[in-house]
């Protein structure tokens, strides 16, 4: 039998000194929130700077002579369309049904050498179906546990980098690589709240080092440390889907609203001639964002119905917006329904009204320079 205990991060011991709440996460156990709550941290990145614990992230190396072709010939998005020092949002789909088996970034270093950063729960599952289809040559190496993954966000999150020594002020979706600590750390411009920041892919051993400058840096800067519970209601904020709710190997990206992430124009990519049929005929079904009409705040499984007797889909993500002070939420419902309709919302068996909207619900900041 399958050894069930969870993983713990390089930091865990940090995380306990903290006093932070934890909770599993795809084998995990991460921090979900510290004693400061979830609305203070989500308040703290919005308004200046937080600090994330995210070593939960899978962490695949495709490398080989060939790698970034073969990628491209698998993930959804064009490789082709960056080069060495970008990283891009991509799609691994299931060939035969369209369905999103992972939500991934990837980091181009060059031609032969591609970091994979899939979602904890599914990084077994996206190895296993590259290693299949890899050609001679091309590896994927497994580093789930050998890196940490911090995520610094929020206004002030360039002088906390600053403050230890990182390059700071490249561009959204790029990353470089500096010496920390007889170590390489990967800077990159990238992140999951909507604010401007920056995700750090360490090696494990200097994770304590690293975590322990950040924090000395940012508390000038009001830094706060910040659990995967802020994080949720940051990313519904902006209508980041999140995998095994709002995406899943049940929706396509079609449905998703993700068609942006596909290279539509590639000659190959896994689930191509399917979700290019789907496309064409339409789908029957879209994500879409809902905001509440007065104090109700939606769950995941939570029905969707127009005028109380039609029904149109449920409720994937739900939340309390600390900015808005409101229930917003994503849901998949029928395309039948106007993109600024108003549903109801079954929550606890009082239908609630909710108007649908195109997230983000809060104006994001995260390509400003």
């Amino acid at each position: 039998m399958a050894d069930a205990t969870p993983r713990h991060s390089p930091l865990h011991d940090r995380h306990e000194a903290l006093g932070a709440k934890f909770s599993e996460f795809g084998g995990w156990l991460m921090p979900l929130e510290y004693p400061t709550g979830v609305v203070k941290e989500h308040a703290a990145v919005r308004e200046g700077v937080g600090i994330f614990d995210v070593s939960h992230l899978g962490k695949l190396v495709v490398r080989g002579p060939g790698a970034v072709d073969f990628l491209n010939a698998t993930l959804t998005n064009d490789l082709h369309r960056i080069g060495p020092g970008k990283a891009q949002y991509s799609l691994v789909v299931d060939d035969a049904t369209g369905g999103i088996v992972d939500d991934v970034f990837t980091y181009y270093r060059d031609d032969e050498h591609v970091l994979v950063v899939p979602n904890a729960a599914n990084n077994a599952e996206v190895r296993r179906r590259l290693v299949e289809a890899a050609p001679e040559g091309v590896e994927v190496l497994d580093h789930h546990e050998d890196y940490v993954v911090l995520a610094v966000q929020g206004t002030r999150s360039d002088e906390v980098l600053a403050g230890v020594g990182l390059p700071v002020g490249h561009d959204y979706l790029t990353f470089v690589e500096a010496p920390y600590d007889g170590a390489k750390v990967i800077v990159c411009r990238t992140g999951y709240t909507g604010e401007r920041g920056y995700e750090l892919i360490a090696p494990a051993e200097v994770a304590p080092a690293l975590w322990d400058a950040l924090m000395a840096a940012g508390e000038p800067h009001g830094l706060v440390p910040a659990g995967l519970g802020a994080r949720d209601t940051l990313r519904t904020e902006m209508g980041y889907p999140l995998h095994g709710q709002d995406i899943s190997p049940d929706i396509t990206p079609n449905e998703a609203r993700l068609g942006w992430a596909v290279g539509w124009k590639k000659p190959a990519f896994w689930g191509r001639d399917t979700l290019l049929a789907e496309r064409e005929a339409g789908p029957r079904r879209k994500l879409v964002g809902i905001v509440a009409a007065g104090r109700a705040i939606p769950r995941p499984h939570m029905s969707v119905r127009l005028l109380r007797d039609v029904p149109l889909g449920e409720v994937t993500s739900g939340t309390f917006s600390p900015t808005l002070r409101k229930g917003i939420g994503l849901a998949l419902v029928s395309t039948v329904v106007a993109d600024d309709a108003e549903v109801m919302v079954d929550v606890r068996g009082r239908p609630e009204v909710f108007t649908i909207t195109k997230p983000p619900f809060v104006q994001p900041s995260v390509r400003e320079s």
